[in-house]
């Protein structure tokens, strides 16, 4: 338990503002920059403006977890971190399980925060709010376990980064559809289905992470 508390902490201070890559300010200010500039693109119409915003709340949450994945496992792969922590007797699974959490926590509260200007710039109202935030607390960590799986079945592959970024949209899109799709449906069956594959894929990431991580120390 001491473990993943010690890596839990270093993790979370690699996510914090400042550091390289932005921290959880760059996901965060990428998200409020795609609701700023939808409204322009789509035209000054209110009724679409409400009928698609909280669709593209979510393509904007999908695009903000995106953004740090060349970072979530590669550098400590390259650094040998992982052999040390091999050496101490922590798992590649634990060492998965907790970067997924941080992860999460870096950008998945955040996103649910600024969810409420967002709402406001794109025009939806607060029932549609309260279905977005709801969504997205049952569907973020979903996606915070496809973009550590992806990251690690790519860790120390040449161009990971790009190819990380077309691999994650894919396997996010049944997260997308049944998240958004509650929205225009009002229903609870979407949300609970987001909820269901999200926690799947919680359950899932640590083994398919730490099998991919000891396949590349290996190879």
């Amino acid at each position: 338990m001491k473990g993943f508390g010690s890596l839990l902490l270093r993790d979370l201070a690699r996510f914090t503002p400042g550091t390289r890559g932005g921290g959880t300010l760059l996901p965060l200010l990428f998200f409020l920059a795609v609701a700023m500039l939808y409204p322009f693109a789509i035209g000054p119409n209110p009724v679409l403006l409400a009928q698609t915003g909280g669709g593209v709340i979510w393509v904007a949450a999908l695009l903000a977890a995106i953004l740090p994945l060349d970072r979530l496992l590669a550098p400590d792969v390259e650094q040998g971190f992982f052999d040390q922590w091999a050496l101490r007797g922590i798992a590649e699974e634990m060492v998965v399980a907790v970067r997924l959490l941080a992860h999460w926590l870096s950008f998945g509260p955040f996103l649910m925060l600024a969810a409420v200007p967002a709402s406001a710039l794109v025009g939806i109202d607060a029932q549609t709010l309260r279905l977005v935030e709801i969504g997205l607390l049952a569907g973020t960590p979903g996606l915070a376990a496809i973009g550590i799986i992806i990251a690690s079945v790519t860790v120390g592959l040449r161009g990971s980064a790009a190819l990380s970024g077309l691999l994650v949209i894919p396997f996010a899109v049944p997260l997308l559809i049944f998240g958004a799709g509650a929205l225009s449906t009002g229903g609870s069956g979407g949300l609970a289905l987001t909820g269901a594959i999200s926690l799947l894929l919680v359950a899932i990431a640590p083994f398919a992470g730490g099998a991919a991580i000891r396949a590349a120390r290996e190879g």
